[in-house]
Order: structure tokens, then sequence, then C-alpha cells
């Protein structure tokens, strides 16, 4: 699968959680996935870098729940998921000489994610009844896919 496929990918998990897709990938990167090696974006993957981005992803997962949480479309959340979805698709890019390419494919699938996730989980939330249902599914499909996106690198 092309690598700007996979990056514009990892931006639309972006889009659900802004954090899954740096985390994942950094997890990638670290466990050798792939290779970060002589690249601008070496840094993700060090076990430092794992481990914020794992500590920040568990925060955002529970303050997503919150019933105080703002919108992902006002314009600060809105903005990080645009800019961590250029981080992990400029991670996903640089294993493949395609940081350039990987960083904005990234920002251009987190924007389709966070208004495409929204959509969705706000018809999950009226077909439940309740919001929660539709987070849990949420964090599940930007989990799971993450994982698999990453993996393809």
């Amino acid at each position: 699968m092309s690598i700007l496929i996979l990056a514009f990918l990892i931006g639309i998990i972006c889009g659900l959680r802004a954090l899954m897709g740096p985390a994942i990938a950094s997890w990638g990167a670290g466990l050798g996935w792939f290779s970060l090696e002589g690249t601008s974006m070496h840094f993700m993957s060090s076990a430092i870098t794992r481990w914020i981005f794992t500590i920040a992803e568990i925060a955002e997962l529970i303050n997503d729940k919150l019933p105080q949480t703002a919108s992902r479309k006002v314009p600060p959340q809105f903005i990080a998921r645009v800019i961590m979805g250029a981080l992990a698709g400029a991670t996903l890019g640089a294993a493949r000489n395609s940081l350039p390419g990987g960083l904005i494919a990234g920002a251009i699938g987190a924007v389709v994610g966070t208004l495409g996730g929204a959509s969705v989980r706000g018809a999950l939330g009226k077909a439940f009844g309740k919001d929660l249902p539709a987070a849990l599914i949420e964090d599940a499909v930007a989990l799971l896919g993450a994982i698999f996106i990453v993996s393809r690198v």
C-alpha cells in the first residue's frame, strides 16, 4: 500500500483521537516495525516519546468521555488534530523517504477524520440513545485502525 495512503489513513485516526496516531506510530518505530534512522523524525522512535504519547493518549481517552469536553470541531481541538495528523503522517512518510508528502496527507486525513468522525459518532449516539457506547466504539476503531495502518509501513 502506498505510504501516502497510509499517512492519509493515520491522519483519519488522528481525527478520531488526536494522539492515537502519533502514539501508535511512535510504538511502531520503537518496536522496529519500520526505521526512522537518519531521518528528522528519529525522535519518534525513542522510548521517552512513546511513553509521553501513550500517557497523553490515555488521558485523552478518559477526557473524551467527560460531559464538559469540547467538540472536536472547535478551533483548538480541530487544529490539534490536524497538527497530530501531520506529525503521524510525517512519521510514516519519513520511514519511506516521503516526509513532506506524509505530512500533507496526514493533515488532510485529520480534517476528514475530524469531520467524518463527529458525524458518525453523533449518529451512533442517537442510535444508542447515549454517547458512551459510540465513544467506546470510536476508541476501538481508532486503536485497532492505528495498529493496522502502522503495521503496514
